[in-house]
């Protein structure tokens, strides 16, 4: 494999040169190289100062870095990656860089992309998946995206997450703490976003949430909700009908077994529960469930979203 910023690969600047020595006139061999005459000139002389080998992949690396990052602040940037699990923009922010800067020490140390890590542990433990297609609605409210979160939940005390896999595990099984049901709304285009914990995931349970959902949009600058998007989940595929209707939206159905369709809020359900749900070993149910609402908050109006480069309620019209 030739250098990542070479034009030509060590054969092809060997044709350029040999080309030259029979006689090619350097314009013509680098029009048929695809390269500039300065290319093949440069090419031409490394040759004839220590031939072949002259031809060869060299490090594009500069002599000295002046203005690269300190030692002690790359190795800080390391450990909120490891030990915090930080993504660079709270990393920026902490460290006082900027998070391109952050990115590059990252890259340069070797150290694997957020989404690869164990949110408890930091090991590695996936590998990166990327999609090619992106979309994003042009306003606030133009699409919602719904859904439920089903979460264990945690016997007072602790779990095993609290007690270790040795204790907690045993007394989980025992006890049959039952589950939370996470029910979500997001915002489309600013990302903004709306959780509840509640018993369960009847369909007057959804409407319930849903009429609160949108009370919370409004009062944060979405006035109105035109469609709101789900998977095919039976209470809302047909306990939302009357509920939708109030807010005058349209309710829109991913395809069956497509849940990257309603991309937004799974992704948004996996931060909640790498960012709130796991991100420290609660000692009860009651504990994880006041945690909720300050990290919402701080999420809506503080965190940095990755996609936009903003907290969400940036993207919101302001109040009156």
């Amino acid at each position: 494999m030739s250098h990542a910023n070479a034009r030509l690969t060590p054969r092809g600047r060997e044709i350029a040169v040999l080309r030259v020595q029979a006689g090619w006139p350097r314009s013509h061999v680098a029009a048929a190289m695809g390269c500039s005459r300065n290319c093949v000139a440069r090419w031409l002389e490394r040759f004839e100062a220590e031939g072949i080998d002259g031809l060869q992949d060299r490090s594009s690396r500069p002599g000295s870095s002046p203005t690269r990052t300190p030692e002690e602040t790359e190795l800080e940037i390391v450990r909120l990656r490891v030990e915090e699990r930080l993504g660079r923009d709270p990393i920026a922010q902490l460290v006082g860089v900027s998070p391109r800067t952050v990115s590059r020490v990252l890259a340069r140390r070797g150290a694997p992309p957020l989404a690869a890590l164990d949110p408890m542990t930091g090991e590695v433990i996936r590998t990166s998946k990327q999609t090619a297609i992106r979309y994003e609605r042009e306003r606030p409210g133009e699409l919602v995206h719904m859904d439920v979160k089903k979460l264990g939940r945690i016997p007072d005390g602790g779990g095993w997450r609290a007690l270790g896999r040795g204790v907690g595990a045993d007394r989980d099984r025992d006890r049959r703490s039952g589950y939370d049901f996470v029910h979500s709304l997001v915002d489309d285009h600013s990302r903004l976003a709306y959780s509840e914990i509640l018993a369960d995931e009847k369909g007057a349970t959804c409407a319930g949430f849903l009429r609160r959902a949108a009370a919370f949009f409004a009062a944060h600058g979405i006035a109105s909700i035109e469609r709101i998007m789900t998977d095919n989940a039976w209470a809302y595929r047909y306990s939302l009908r009357e509920t939708v209707a109030e807010l005058g939206a349209r309710q829109v159905f991913i395809r069956p077994h497509c849940p990257w369709q309603n991309g937004k809020v799974e992704r948004f359900n996996r931060t909640l529960q790498s960012e709130w749900a796991y991100r420290r070993p609660f000692t009860s149910n009651a504990e994880r469930a006041a945690a909720l609402a300050p990290w919402l908050q701080r999420y809506n109006t503080e965190r940095i979203h990755s996609a936009i480069g903003a907290p969400p309620i940036t993207r919101t019209a302001p109040r009156s």
